[in-house]
């Protein structure tokens, strides 16, 4: 590297660093995720204003490889913490109703989004339309889990029994959008000559469940690990960047690999541990590492020269993704005796997108799944879904308590947690009016 682009990169990243902390509080200020200020920092530096004089000022094009290599360890990073909260109590804890409301919610926005690919396929669709029709099903199916439980963590409604349904659909959401996103990956062929290594994928799965997991649980279990000292939080880098590495090899994106470390870590006896390397490297990628994200990302949107035709697709993709999955959360709710209000609030919550559809879009343009028009108006539609959420809760649930208006917490079994129209369980922190 030259002095110039040391110097611009360094510039660069500090104004990034400043302004998605900036919009992010002011996100917060406005009761808006952080997220939502921080995606627009990322915008705001790219072509879509002043046509890119401020992102060429600041970053030049020989420094931008460097800051998509950042980017990736950023995502990484994120993919493992997400792997990490990952916890399959919460689905035990929500019944039978949270995989019901889940395959409901993924399903019918799968099948609209898949239908609505077919309908853009003519003026952004790619080579490989089957792929483009199928990414555009999941992109329409993503439910962030981070943001959603920040949501609820702000309102005070995490141990509510809507609480805990809504994070138990996310993560098993979660779960699914990944899996067919990697399948997707898999089968349109995008690691080129190279594609038998996708065989591997299974024993590779097999390999970190059912041999890695159970080393990692009696070694917990032997040294009692309940500290994080400077060798473990070393071990646990290296890890999440080897497993990356491996699903990247394998054909896979890296996503799956660091995703899927965060998973295969103890539970049990580490729950201290599992909470301070959350917060050490939840720190370091959330301060400094995904903000570099949120500027590769971007610097790939250009809104400025959508015209009427731009506009009525962005139309129909916010129509497709808002009402596909608010539609097969709230009619599974209420299939499930869930009253009218607390299942329009869980449909609401479930189409909370934020960082996790910019992880899936950005893949989807790395791949060649997308063109960059159509990723702009994706990435809109991202940012829209999940600041509607706010507005909407508070509408629908009134004003955040700012306590935890507990009705059951997440062990509670499902017939305890006041989420039918029976009256002696209508106990939710609403009910209908």
């Amino acid at each position: 590297m030259t002095t110039h682009q040391t110097t611009s990169l360094l510039v660069g990243l500090a104004a990034m660093v400043l302004l998605a902390r900036l919009l992010g509080a002011l996100a917060r200020r406005l009761g808006q995720p952080a997220v939502i200020g921080e995606v627009l920092a990322g915008i705001a530096l790219g072509p879509t204003l002043f046509h890119g004089a401020v992102s060429d000022a600041l970053l030049p094009e020989d420094t931008r490889p460097l800051l998509g290599a950042l980017a990736a360890v950023g995502v990484a990073v994120f993919m493992f913490v997400v792997g990490l909260e990952w916890d399959v109590a919460l689905i035990r804890g929500s019944g039978a109703i949270a995989p019901f409301v889940s395959l409901s919610s993924i399903l019918l926005p799968f099948g609209l989004g898949t239908a609505l690919g077919l309908y853009l396929a003519h003026d952004h669709g790619t080579d490989d339309k089957t792929a483009f029709m199928l990414f555009m099903g999941i992109s329409m199916s993503i439910t962030a889990f981070p943001v959603l439980a920040r949501i609820l963590t702000d309102r005070g409604m995490v141990r509510t029994p809507l609480g805990v349904v809504a994070l138990a659909c996310a993560s098993i959401d979660d779960v699914l959008a990944w899996s067919l996103l990697a399948a997707v990956v898999a089968i349109s062929g995008s690691a080129g000559p190279d594609q038998w290594r996708i065989l591997l994928a299974v024993p590779y799965l097999l390999g970190m469940l059912l041999v890695l997991r159970p080393a990692l649980r009696r070694l917990a279990e032997r040294r009692a690990l309940q500290r994080l000292t400077p060798t473990v939080l070393a071990c646990v880098l290296a890890g999440l960047l080897l497993s990356a590495a491996a699903t990247e090899w394998l054909g896979l994106h890296y996503i799956f690999g660091a995703f899927l470390f965060g998973v295969v870590l103890p539970r049990t006896g580490t729950e201290r541990l599992r909470r301070e390397v959350h917060e050490r490297l939840g720190e370091m990628s959330g301060t400094l590492l995904l903000p570099v994200f949120f500027l590769v990302a971007g610097l790939k949107v250009d809104l400025s020269g959508i015209d009427a035709s731009g506009l009525g697709d962005l139309g129909l993709i916010l129509l497709v993704a808002v009402g596909g999955k608010f539609a097969g959360a709230f009619a599974a709710a209420r299939l499930n005796r869930m009253p009218v209000r607390q299942s329009a609030a869980l449909a609401t919550l479930m189409n909370t997108r934020g960082l996790t559809e910019l992880i899936v879009l950005n893949v989807g343009l790395q791949l060649g799944f997308l063109r960059q028009e159509l990723y702009s108006l994706m990435v809109v539609m991202a940012v829209v879904t999940t600041a509607m959420a706010g507005p909407l809760l508070t509408w629908l649930l009134g004003r955040p308590t700012g306590h935890d208006a507990t009705g059951a917490g997440p062990d509670a079994p499902a017939g305890s947690l006041g989420l039918t129209d029976s009256p002696q369980r209508a106990s939710g922190p609403a009910s209908p009016a």
